[in-house]
C-alpha cells in the first residue's frame, strides 16, 4: 500500500459532502440514478493535485426512506487512478444521512484485509436538514476506526464539530455561478494519540450540491481547495 491510512481517510472526510442533486426527498444530496459530478482538487498554491469523480449507480426505496449508492474515483494530476470506493446515503424527506461505515474506502479495506488487518468502524452519521437557515447549528458527527494486525493495535478517530450555516453567497467555479449556503465546521482527527485539527468551509447549492470546499489548518493557513468542474443529471 503506497499511501498511508490517514491521508486517504482525510480525503474522504474532506469530500464527504460531494456531488448533490435535488429530488422530492432531498434538497441537496444525490438521489437521482445516473447523475455524475467531477471536482478538481487544488493545493494551497492553487496548483491542480487531482480530480474526484462521483456517479450515482443505484437508488432504492425502503418504506419512507430513499437510499442511494454513489461510486467514487480519485485520479492524480496525471490522470492516473489512485483509488476508488462507494458511499451510501439515505433520505427520509426531512434530512439526509451519510452512513459513516461506508465512507471508509472499500478498496483500501480489501487491501488491508488481505494483509491480515482486522478493522472495526463505528460512528455517528452526518446529517443535513433539507431546509437550511443562516445562523443554524448542525449536529456533530464522528467516526472511529480500530485496527489490529499481528497483535498491534491502531486507532483513528475523527470528530466533526462546530457545524454552522454561516451565510448565503454567490460562488463561481468552472461549472458556473451558484447561489450557495456556506457551512463551516471543525474536523479533529487523532491517530495513535497524535491529533490534527482542520477547519472547513463548504458551499452548497440547492439542486446541485457541493460547489466548493476549502480546508484550513488550525492557524488559518489554506491546505486544499476543491471546486465543481462539471456535472450532469
Amino acid at each position: 500500500m503506497k499511501k498511508p491510512l490517514l491521508p486517504i481517510f482525510a480525503t474522504f472526510l474532506a469530500g464527504f459532502q460531494f456531488a448533490l442533486a435535488q429530488t422530492s426527498c432531498s434538497t441537496f444530496y444525490p438521489m437521482m440514478e445516473g447523475s455524475s459530478y467531477e471536482y478538481t482538487n487544488y493545493n494551497k498554491k492553487g496548483k491542480v493535485e487531482g480530480a474526484s469523480s462521483y456517479t450515482i449507480t443505484s437508488v432504492s426505496q425502503e418504506g419512507s426512506v430513499t437510499k442511494a449508492v454513489m461510486d467514487l474515483k480519485y485520479t492524480d494530476k496525471k490522470g492516473k487512478e489512485v483509488f476508488n470506493s462507494n458511499y451510501s446515503i439515505s433520505c427520509d424527506g426531512d434530512r439526509v444521512r451519510i452512513d459513516y461505515k461506508s465512507l471508509f474506502p472499500s478498496q483500501m479495506m480489501k487491501q488491508y484485509e488481505e494483509m491480515g488487518l482486522e478493522m472495526d468502524i463505528t460512528g455517528t452519521d452526518i446529517e443535513l436538514p433539507n431546509r437550511l437557515n443562516v445562523g443554524e447549528h448542525l449536529a456533530d458527527a464522528n467516526v472511529a476506526v480500530s485496527a489490529n494486525i499481528g497483535g498491534m493495535g491502531m486507532n483513528i478517530t475523527v470528530d466533526m464539530t462546530n457545524r454552522k450555516v454561516e451565510k448565503q453567497e454567490r460562488i463561481t467555479t468552472p461549472a458556473g455561478t451558484f447561489d450557495c449556503y456556506l457551512i463551516t465546521e471543525t474536523n479533529t482527527s487523532k491517530t495513535m494519540g497524535a491529533a490534527q485539527e482542520m477547519n472547513s468551509k463548504l458551499w452548497l447549492a440547492e439542486g446541485v450540491g457541493m460547489i466548493k470546499q476549502e480546508l484550513y489548518r488550525k492557524n488559518g493557513d489554506l491546505m486544499t481547495r476543491s471546486e465543481l468542474s462539471q456535472f450532469s443529471k
